[in-house]
């Protein structure tokens, strides 16, 4: 079996979760391409794993302020192109599509009639059980058409139904009560200004705050230390940060669980996922919510204990042995196995 693998490449947490998959296909033999769409080329980075990909323009948002700009995301949108892209895709090669919610392999596997299966975050707003926030039937209605499949995997912190399995993180979770440094806080804010973040963050000169942003360089500014974009960079600093404040993305919220990491959430303003995200977590008992930079909720979260442990599985291989198979339509036995090895995901107090 050969696969194609779409991979939505708006903002980090599609590219980090792909990466997991990537070198499980690795390891098994199983022969995979990449394709992304979303970002500009150059705009990403650490992609070493997925070989030779490719990539489009494809369909994303734009944001200024920390907040969608609905009219600069009119601006950038090439939907001629994104037609043609579609129409010029060749999928002879491949027996499946995997797809994170990426519309241009979405649709041209739909029109030659490759089976799709889907696996994204956003696949989970599909289902009424999931909770969701600042939207309803319609919306539902858009995401399953931006990116068609034949089968929905929602990946999600909590087995909502048959159809959502859980995070893959692979990374062995620190003792915190050992790695964790008091003072250290990491910073990931890329849909804000850089110089708002700064500026709150110098209001609390008694801790160490690690800042990565794509208009960063890395240098320091007296407590405030900026990090240009780095998976390597940022994940050591992620293993002994105390805590974490960013905008409400999915898989750095996984991670966080993951290695016992309290939150403070800053959900992009217009942006729904977000919006759910983060009253999720704040349901949960997983995080703290702000919605504007606001120093009394940081000085708030930063007097926060340590959060508890969730141990999310760190390997995909259920899922690929499922996936090669073929035993796509029997999706509660891929959810009860890989969620009999969840730990610690309900609610508690953050």
């Amino acid at each position: 079996m050969k696969i194609l693998y779409g991979v939505q490449g708006t903002g980090n947490g599609h590219t980090t979760r792909a990466r997991v998959m990537a070198a499980c296909f690795t390891e098994l033999g199983v022969e995979v391409d990449y394709f992304f769409s979303g970002r500009a080329r150059e705009k990403y980075f650490d992609m070493d794993v997925f070989g030779s990909y490719q990539s489009r323009d494809g369909l994303s948002f734009a944001s200024q302020g920390g907040q969608i700009d609905k009219l600069g995301t009119l601006k950038q949108l090439k939907i001629g192109k994104l037609f043609r892209d579609i129409r010029q895709l060749n999928l002879s090669k491949y027996d499946l599509v995997v797809n994170d919610f990426e519309p241009i392999t979405a649709w041209a596997a739909k029109f030659a009639k490759v089976p799709v299966i889907a696996m994204s975050h956003q696949a989970s707003f599909l289902f009424p059980e999931v909770p969701l926030e600042g939207g309803g039937f319609l919306t539902r209605r858009l995401m399953k058409q931006f990116a068609p499949a034949d089968i929905h995997l929602g990946v999600h912190w909590q087995p909502f139904t048959k159809n959502i399995i859980p995070p893959f993180i692979p990374y062995e979770a620190p003792d915190t009560q050992c790695q964790s440094i008091a003072n250290k806080i990491l910073v990931y804010l890329p849909f804000e200004e850089l110089s708002k973040i700064i500026d709150l963050l110098r209001d609390f000169p008694d801790k160490e705050f690690y800042c990565y942003h794509p208009d960063a360089q890395d240098q320091s500014l007296s407590n405030v230390h900026l990090r240009a974009p780095s998976r390597d960079g940022f994940l050591k600093d992620l293993a002994n940060t105390s805590g974490i404040v960013a905008n409400a993305g999915f898989e750095l919220s996984s991670e966080a669980m993951k290695f016992g990491k309290k939150l403070l959430l800053k959900p992009l303003s217009g942006q729904f996922e977000q919006l759910t995200n983060a009253i999720t977590l704040e349901s949960m008992g997983r995080a703290k919510v702000m919605h504007y930079l606001s120093s009394n909720a940081l000085e708030e979260f930063l007097e926060l204990p340590m959060a508890n442990i969730v141990h999310f599985p760190s390997d995909p291989t259920p899922l690929v042995h499922w996936l090669m198979n073929r035993q796509w339509h029997d999706v509660e036995s891929l959810h009860n196995q890989l969620w009999s090895v969840v730990e610690g995901a309900s609610s508690d107090a953050a």
